[in-house]
């Protein structure tokens, strides 16, 4: 963890912000060598395909089996889904 003093906050904010951007590394802000306030990075971003990707890895076989049951069954009278699982991929 790495220590910055006020001054040099106030005098370099954009190129700190971007480092902890960069590094993801946390800050610790001190005023007269005692510690203010701490900077941590934000969450990283991700897309949809990164957010699941571990998903099938966490789940068991029955709550899959589940919400395709429950999602053929959900009150979407003519919009039901076909049978079985397609791959959105494969063309």
């Amino acid at each position: 963890m790495r220590t910055i003093s006020t001054t040099e906050l106030a005098r370099n904010l954009s190129a700190i912000l971007d480092r902890l951007a960069i590094e993801g590394q946390e800050l610790v802000i001190e005023r007269n060598h005692r510690p203010l306030a701490r900077l941590i990075p934000g969450p990283a971003h991700m897309n949809a395909l990164e957010a699941m990707a571990d998903l099938y890895r966490t789940l068991p076989e029955e709550a899959a089996a589940g919400w395709e049951k429950d999602s053929r069954g959900a009150g979407l009278k003519g919009n039901r889904l076909a049978r079985g699982v397609r791959d959105p991929w494969r063309s």
